[in-house]
């Protein structure tokens, strides 16, 4: 059963003082990468077999199969695939910068390039859920931003196959190639490049530990979106909502993982009462119920705070991965939100509408690094290059000023080289 917390609370550790301990797998993650690197696609094969129960013949999806998965799609799924496609293309599109150059009339140019990576590589889960929304989130702003090449890999199921709505969201992201792998071993697929698998430039999308684990240890031989955590939702909710509708709400993240967080932060004792009532009520009902309890049981909280500015504070101090501010006037709270991932706005705005729908990325910052860092955008598509240009008579202007900063510094090179070609030749 849910947690009621009354008390106040300082920090997110605090919130979270009952959590379960987190395994540690570096070590088992450490050696997946090493053998990958060692070993290229036998690495992976083998850990198709051992890990997914798939014997392969190819690690690459033929063009056969995407032909095929596209041919049987359910026409309602490939309806709303597409259109979701392009609420999140007409979002993220808003999201592009062209860079900028600064001309003075003094000879002086600087500027900045925006260069989107060549190759973006997309994880995308497989396992106890096959996420087709992934796929969009992940492959659309790549494409946005400009990536020549998109690369996908995914956990094949038992019988080699991929999932067929996983091919179908691909195919409507512009995925250029899609490969057979999961887990660890994927990741460092991707990192390093195996006989199959191509190198990227740019790492991005949600996993279990060993991804996360994976992504953290590649970091610097490419780059990667985030460490993503378990899921999360936190809720603050004013007495007038119904009890239901909050939990179900909860329980939409509830179902992803064990280890995902609910939190309800609410002004009314008698909302947080009931919720916790018709929490035990609906999670029978679920189709994951036993993942849904164990992330209830163990992660759930309900906040009873004196204020709904009191649980604004609350979710502050959690900043939360998913943000919903359930209250007939949500604009009034929005500016003192200052960390969240993605925040849903009145009592008609369930979470699930960011997951597939509305348009805004759902691959959001768990573990309250929505403090420091973003959603996934085309931003992480892209690179900034400065650029610089000085007319001879510009850089005579200030070559003295540059040589004394450097000299300051004990930089006798630096400042020898701003004043040189003003020196005559001996």
């Amino acid at each position: 059963m849910i947690k009621i917390i009354k008390k106040a609370l300082r920090t997110r550790e605090e919130i979270f003082a009952t959590e379960g301990e987190k395994p540690d797998v570096s070590g088992i993650v450490r050696d997946i990468i090493d053998n990958v690197r060692k070993n290229g696609d036998k690495a992976l094969f083998y850990y198709a077999e051992k890990f997914d129960r798939a014997k392969l013949s190819s690690l690459r999806v033929s063009d056969e199969e995407l032909d095929e998965a596209v041919k049987s799609a359910d026409s309602e799924l490939l309806a709303i695939l597409k259109e979701a496609a392009e609420n999140i293309r007409v979002f993220h599109e808003k999201q592009k910068s062209s860079g900028f150059e600064i001309r003075k009339s003094d000879g002086t140019v600087v500027g900045q390039k925006v260069i989107p990576v060549e190759r973006a590589g997309l994880y995308v889960p497989g396992g106890t859920a096959a996420y087709p929304s992934t796929v969009l989130m992940d492959a659309i702003p790549a494409r946005v931003a400009g990536c020549e090449r998109v690369v996908m890999v995914t956990p094949p199921l038992p019988d080699g196959s991929v999932n067929p709505a996983i091919l179908l969201a691909a195919h409507v992201a512009g995925v250029n190639e899609i490969y057979k792998i999961g887990g660890a071993g994927a990741i460092a697929a991707l990192a390093y490049g195996t006989e199959s698998v191509p190198k990227v430039d740019k790492i991005v999308g949600p996993g279990n530990a060993f991804v996360a684990e994976a992504k953290r240890q590649v970091f610097g031989e490419v780059s990667i979106d985030m460490i993503a955590g378990p899921s999360e939702i936190m809720i603050i909710a004013d007495g007038t909502n119904r009890a239901k509708d909050i939990a179900a709400d909860l329980l939409s993240q509830a179902e992803h993982d064990r280890m995902a967080s609910a939190v309800l932060a609410t002004d009314s004792e008698e909302l947080a009462l009931a919720v916790r009532d018709e929490l035990e009520a609906q999670i029978p009902r679920l189709l994951r119920a036993d993942i849904a309890r164990a992330s209830i049981d163990t992660w759930g909280k309900i906040i009873i705070t004196d204020t709904i500015d009191g649980a604004v504070e609350v979710a502050n101090l959690i900043a939360p991965e998913h943000l919903e501010i359930c209250v007939d006037e949500p604009f009034e709270y929005l500016p003192k939100i200052k960390h969240a991932g993605s925040v849903f706005l009145g009592k008609n705005c369930p979470e699930a509408l960011g997951d597939y729908f509305a348009g805004t990325n759902h691959t959001l910052q768990t573990s309250g690094t929505a403090r420091f860092s973003s959603p996934l955008s085309v931003d992480d598509f892209v690179k900034k290059t400065q650029y610089i240009y000085y007319e001879k008579e510009a850089l005579e202007r200030v070559a003295k000023k540059v040589e004394y900063f450097a000299t300051k510094e004990g930089l006798t090179a630096h400042a020898k080289s701003a004043v040189i070609r003003f020196e005559d030749d001996e």
